[in-house]
């Protein structure tokens, strides 16, 4: 067995996913330990430049120390059948001690696929990896999030399902290209699945998940009408609104606003979240942002745990306030 760690790519219409640099941050770590390399594997058609260029608008690219590249028509839209053909040859050729994949619908089918493929150990929803000695450890959420579970990694090659939140997709690029090697693709005839058309979702509301300023609603908020409190908030700070499980459920909000576990990650600038709790299931979805500020009634709400600023009082009397000094701020 290798030292190398080795992450799978995960790229949609030509934009390479977080997660894949969330990944590699986190292969960056592992490898300390093992004197190995981080080994990109980039699976495509014609797409040789999502590992040799930089990644769109940073300027950096994937922090890699090397990047393997296997070119086939059959991969030029991913299909769980050709990925896991596409990689058991190369992981069974080559052996590294970890291979890295998002908790993604493209990553868990892979590896769930691969493990009963090749026999190998699978650790799902991991969250952080490190290095205590000469041991690997990793810490998995279970449970909806409510477990925190951690172990040490398999002296043989282990397939590991990486969720966000335990590195910054920031450390996961470099200032300089990887090295890029193609590898032969092995035959990927007679597939069960095929990609007939892609479909593009309704286009219309705002995408969460890139927003630098979220104003995030709970059950706290009470009635559909109250709202309109976070909307203007929203509307002084520059930000979007969202909102918890509560909300959506009750429709005043559209799936497409929905943060948590079932709907979206976001890692905004400022997440603003009123009448939250802070269930499990919704916080590990936020844990990308960069300040957290918290507005509940109940001091002992989980929120409160993971938030930089907090306030134990009534969100309907603090907003409208909140939003008229913003507005006074702004008009100064």
């Amino acid at each position: 067995m290798k030292q190398d760690i080795y992450v799978l790519i995960e790229y949609l219409r030509g934009q390479v996913a977080d997660i894949s640099c969330v990944m590699l941050a986190a292969a960056r770590e592992l490898a300390q330990g093992t004197n190995g390399l981080v080994v990109g594997v980039l699976l495509g058609h014609n797409a040789q430049g999502l590992a040799s260029d930089p990644l769109s608008g940073s300027g950096q690219w994937l922090a890699a120390d090397r990047m393997l590249y296997v070119d086939h028509p059959a991969l030029a839209e991913f299909t769980a059948d050709a990925y896991q053909k596409a990689l058991a040859g190369l992981i069974k050729d080559n052996m590294p001690c970890v291979v890295l994949f998002g908790d993604t619908s493209v990553g868990a089918e892979v590896a769930n696929g691969l493990s009963a493929r090749l026999g190998l150990p699978l650790v799902s929803h991991c969250y952080g990896v490190r290095v205590d000695g000469s041991v690997l450890k990793f810490v998995s959420k279970i449970c909806g999030g409510k477990i925190m579970a951690e172990g040490a990694l398999p002296e043989t090659t282990t397939l590991v399902t990486m969720i966000p939140g335990g590195f910054k997709p920031e450390h996961g690029r470099g200032a300089q290209p990887p090295e890029v090697t193609t590898v032969a693709s092995p035959a990927l005839e007679g597939l069960r699945i095929s990609l007939k058309q892609y479909i593009e979702p309704t286009a219309g509301d705002v995408d969460i998940s890139r927003e630098p300023v979220l104003i995030a609603v709970g059950r706290g908020v009470q009635r559909q009408n109250n709202l309109a409190l976070a909307e203007d908030l929203a509307k002084a700070l520059g930000g979007v609104v969202c909102g918890s499980r509560p909300v959506v459920d009750q429709g005043w909000l559209p799936t497409t606003r929905l943060v948590g576990k079932s709907g979206k990650s976001v890692k905004p600038k400022i997440y603003l979240a009123l009448g939250i709790s802070g269930a499990p299931e919704h916080v590990e979805a936020l844990t990308g942002s960069e300040v957290i500020i918290a507005i509940n009634t109940d001091p002992s709400a989980p929120i409160f745990n993971i938030a930089r600023y907090g306030a134990a009082v009534d969100l309907l009397e603090v907003v409208p306030v909140l939003t008229e000094k913003v507005k006074q701020a702004r008009s100064a």
